[in-house]
């Protein structure tokens, strides 16, 4: 009982002890800056618990889930995948691309869309995986470029060589049809809360977040070939050894997290502007790495990493209105919390293998004796 107690408790210590750190260096920023840091804290509270900001913190939360989840399948293997910003968003603007040229009936128009954005983001991470068993190129930079070259050479070329075309307007892509558009929530929140104000809806794409978790956990730890992941990541010649072939698991693992990346900009098509345009979300894809650093690549981890990422953000915007605090604070607060979080978790596995050294010893000691 006192040894689960005792895993448990260096299980959270990370995350809480990098938590309350950046409440506490946040505070030492507000007080400098000549703001009540209670009174700060207390602005955001009430306004990130009213039932619209919650509606407002899930739809933010619902990419970053995403997000986090498909880096969260590179570090298993451990590779880092920073290519999620440009896998997204070359997912979301094909998809966007061909569910504005091609519409099927009922709810099929939504799942053409999904796949077309999996597929694509799939075969964009992909290429890195290729260069990385074919050439030997370290994921980090392969990621990094292909980023440039989906957000500032394909994307940007496209959207200039169709403007005028089938596919795309001034604004952006074609608008979707509305069978290409996805259900809102409301009305299963409105059963357990009350009518939802101000126009705000909970985005359907919430449920594929959460089968995207699922998927993940079952996939990485309950099957057979999530095993051979996870061990050619930690061990590629041991691997190898057992009938494992490392190098085809790395372009699994890129392809998987590329597909997941795919999900990331949903909300944006299928829930908010029905389009790829220029009010197209960006940055998701640096934010769920910090998503998945936080949750530890568990799916409820980075569920709640994504939660509390999401409310800060969301519950930002009071702080101009009241003028208690500058909004930039939780910018501040995001960041610290993931130095602490990095720092912490390495703290927490020294003092764990330490423990399990101790015990390994004592268990030698007692069969000697």
């Amino acid at each position: 009982m006192q040894s689960r107690f005792r895993s448990f408790a260096l299980l959270v210590a990370a995350p809480v002890t990098s938590i309350l750190f950046a409440f506490l260096l946040s505070s030492i920023v507000l007080l400098i800056a000549g703001s009540n840091p209670f009174t700060a804290y207390k602005d955001m509270v009430q306004h990130g618990t009213t039932l619209e900001t919650v509606i407002d913190m899930l739809n933010k939360a619902t990419p970053l889930y995403v997000s986090g989840v498909a880096a969260a399948i590179g570090f298993r293997m451990n590779l880092f995948n920073i290519g999620v910003e440009g896998q997204y968003q070359m997912g979301a603007f094909f998809a966007a691309a061909a569910g504005g040229a091609i519409v099927f009936p009922g709810f099929l128009h939504v799942i053409f869309i999904v796949v077309v954005a999996m597929i694509v983001g799939s075969l964009w991470a992909g290429l890195a995986g290729v260069l990385k068993v074919s050439r030997g190129v370290n994921e980090v930079i392969s990621t990094i470029m292909l980023n440039n070259i989906a957000l500032a050479g394909v994307l940007a070329w496209l959207t200039v060589a169709w403007r005028d075309g089938e596919l795309s307007t001034n604004s952006g892509t074609k608008l979707i049809e509305e069978s290409g558009w996805i259900f809102d929530l409301n009305w299963l929140v409105e059963i357990f809360t009350r009518e939802i104000l101000r126009g705000r809806e909970l985005s359907g794409v919430l449920l594929i977040a959460i089968l995207a978790g699922v998927a993940y956990h079952l996939f990485v730890s309950r099957s057979r070939l999530g095993f051979d992941l996870r061990a050619s990541g930690y061990n590629p010649l041991a691997a190898r050894a057992s009938g494992v072939p490392p190098k085809r698991m790395v372009v699994l693992a890129m392809l998987l997290s590329g597909a997941a990346a795919g999900l990331v900009g949903l909300v944006d098509i299928l829930s908010r502007n029905h389009r790829f345009d220029q009010n197209f979300t960006p940055g998701l894809g640096f934010a769920g790495i910090a998503v998945a650093l936080l949750g530890r690549n568990h799916p409820v981890g980075i569920a709640v990493g994504a939660l509390l990422f999401a409310f800060l953000d969301a519950s930002s915007s009071i702080l101009q209105i009241t003028g208690s605090a500058s909004k930039e604070i939780v910018t501040i607060m995001q960041g610290v919390i993931l130095l602490a979080a990095v720092i912490s978790y390495e703290f927490v596995r020294r003092i764990r293998e330490r423990e399990e050294v101790r015990l390994a010893s004592l268990a030698i000691a007692g069969a000697e004796a």
